[in-house]
């Protein structure tokens, strides 16, 4: 990045901000400011009861900023924060009718400020504008995204392996069953063995990626999955790079995956990445194309992002 990129990101937050109306306490011409509108429509939009915390995560926000807009939203009767009845140590937050009649008021504001941000353009001006905004969400969403190495036995990491599982069972020829592959055992991605990268966008699980670290054989990518909602923000690739730049940070200089000849996609993304196709290395009985990449023992990856905290 340079000064000129660091200013033009700069330049567009200012003309944003000032546009949506975000600098002033009435949004959307309403009583209360955007981080309580935003609130109170995320409220709505995840239905029933959410979980406090996760509504948290998914608005990146502190747990004592959330409790103090909560607090003023029930103090204006919109909402009730009630400990779930599963847990209490859960707090659980739901619209009143009053709520859900001030997220309506809210739903048509936001959608008239966006009819007016088109409103003085030309047809031409409003398409690029769109498209803009779609590719600027696009991006935003991908740098988002977040990785962590996990434990297998987390909620999270059994539910991007569950659902890795599930979807190779629905698009390989003879389904797939978990017990007749070689994939690694849970400990097999445990430090020192290996790792499980997990990716989240808003506190959620969207993908994950092993890495196995045997001593005598090169570094071995396993279980790479990414969610089909998430797909095309670039997050195999991210993958990819993470677990090279690992690897060679363990002093390993050759780097392994196998795929089923069913998953196109993945065969593009490796030959991309820099793997060659090779003879098989071992005998998986899901594999139809063996690859390996060279890579720089004990130096960073070039391309790779910087290292990730351990989770």
């Amino acid at each position: 990045m340079d000064s000129e990129e660091i200013e033009r990101v700069r330049r567009f937050n200012r003309t944003v901000t000032k546009r949506v109306g975000v600098l002033h306490d009435h949004y959307l011409g309403r009583d209360r400011p955007v981080g309580e509108a935003r609130l109170l429509w995320e409220i709505g939009e995840r239905g029933g009861a959410p979980d406090v915390r996760r509504l948290r995560e998914r608005l990146g926000l502190d747990s004592g900023y959330v409790s103090r807009l909560l607090r003023s939203l029930e103090a204006d009767g919109l909402v009730t924060v009630e400990p779930h009845p599963g847990d209490r140590r859960v707090r659980t937050v739901r619209l009143t009718d009053t709520g859900r009649a001030e997220r309506a008021v809210l739903e048509a504001r936001s959608s008239e400020l966006a009819g007016s941000l088109l409103e003085p353009l030309n047809t031409g001006q409003r398409a690029r504008l769109v498209a803009a905004m779609s590719e600027v969400d696009r991006l935003l969403t991908a740098a988002t995204v977040t990785l962590e190495v996990t434990d297998p036995d987390h909620s999270d990491a059994r539910y991007c392996l569950r659902s890795f599982f599930d979807e190779l069972g629905e698009c390989f020829e003879t389904g797939f069953d978990p017990a007749r592959s070689l994939l690694p055992d849970a400990g097999e991605l445990r430090p020192p063995s290996g790792l499980l990268l997990v990716a989240r966008l808003h506190g959620e699980p969207v993908g994950c990626a092993g890495l196995k670290l045997p001593p005598d054989a090169p570094a071995e990518v396993k279980r790479m999955w990414v969610a089909p909602r998430t797909r095309g923000l670039g997050l195999a690739r991210r993958f990819l790079s993470e677990l090279e730049e690992r690897a060679a940070r363990h002093g390993y200089d050759l780097l392994r995956l196998d795929t089923n000849k069913v998953l196109t996609a993945a065969i593009g993304l490796y030959r991309s990445h820099g793997f060659q196709e090779v003879p098989a290395f071992n005998d998986e009985r899901y594999a139809h194309h063996w690859f390996e990449k060279r890579i720089a023992a004990g130096r960073h990856v070039p391309g790779a992002r910087p290292s990730l905290r351990p989770g």
